[in-house]
């Protein structure tokens, strides 16, 4: 017998499991990925099942993964996108190729793993991972572009194996956790960099240039800096404004049409095609089908 039978009712269920940093502070910082992890064993280990792609940074990641996502689409791949946070309807975390996830899905999970949680005593976020993933499973995605909340290294999303590690850029933020210096908050960034897994830096900053090539050579990782591999270049033709991307500085795809405006989007555009041109390479059914697409941003 459900648990609950009003979505209304699942959510604050899910809600009042929320850490409020303002309350508890940093106590709300999971300190290890058990109760995730926990989790999703009981739910099957949906992630172990998916193609994933997996975005850190400060800044601009949440764009970074919507170009991902939406040049993913563009190619007819079925695409899972996992963002945080949502500004009006929970729902904005998990979509699919644009769409938000069904409250009847939402419902019958929470109902399902309501023991579970229960027992395992996930924060929103933890529960709110396995719903993502248990969700792209059940819909077969042939990629999920996941989205880290805060940090990396400690993050519920970094129980991925993913095809590709992406990391924007570094500046200060949520310090009483993630450190008080652009290396230590660098260092949980590169958590997400997994052993042999490609990783791509979007920013190349001298000041964390070393924490990532560390990393990364720990790992035995290829380290791909996006600038070095990846050019945009603007072009404005009356009101129709395009892009002409090279990779490694050859022309790649010309009169690029793509649906964002702000003084970081350049960079955010020159670290997901260098995302893109990694995972699907030079082919011609890649270039002609991503002269044009307009993701749909939610920040």
């Amino acid at each position: 017998m459900a648990v609950f039978s009003k979505y209304q009712d699942v959510l604050k269920f899910m809600f009042d499991q929320l850490p409020m940093f303002q309350r508890v502070g940093s106590a709300a910082f999971k300190k290890d990925l058990t109760n995730t992890l926990a989790l999703l064993e009981a739910c099957g280990n949906p992630h172990q099942k998916l193609k994933t792609i997996h975005i850190a940074g400060t800044n601009g990641k949440g764009s970074t993964s919507h170009i991902i996502a939406g040049g993913l689409q563009a190619l007819g791949y079925i695409t899972g996108l996992y963002t945080s946070p949502h500004y009006k309807d929970f729902r904005e975390r998990i979509k699919i190729n644009g769409s938000f996830i069904e409250v009847a899905y939402i419902k019958t999970f929470i109902n399902t793993y309501h023991e579970d949680i229960i027992r395992i005593k996930p924060s929103f976020f933890e529960m709110t991972v396995a719903l993502a993933f248990s969700y792209f499973e059940y819909k077969k995605t042939d990629y999920a572009v996941i989205e880290t909340g805060l940090g990396g290294r400690l993050d519920s999303t970094n129980v991925i194996t993913p095809l590709l590690s992406v990391i924007t850029n570094i500046s200060f933020d949520h310090m009483d956790m993630l450190g008080d210096t652009f290396e230590k908050i660098a260092f949980e960034k590169a958590g997400i960099i997994k052993p042999g897994i490609p990783v791509i830096i979007g920013e190349d900053q001298e000041e964390v240039r070393h924490v990532f090539a560390d990393m990364a050579d720990q790992k035995k990782s290829p380290l791909i800096i996006a600038e070095k591999n990846i050019q945009a270049v603007r072009k404005v033709q009356g009101t129709t404004e395009s892009w002409d991307i090279f990779a490694f500085k050859k022309p790649w795809i010309t009169d690029f049409q793509i649906d964002i405006s702000g003084p970081f989007q350049e960079k955010n555009l020159v670290t997901a095609m260098a995302a893109l041109h990694q995972i699907l390479g030079e082919e011609q059914h890649v270039v002609s089908k991503l002269k044009t697409f307009f993701p749909t941003f939610s920040k």
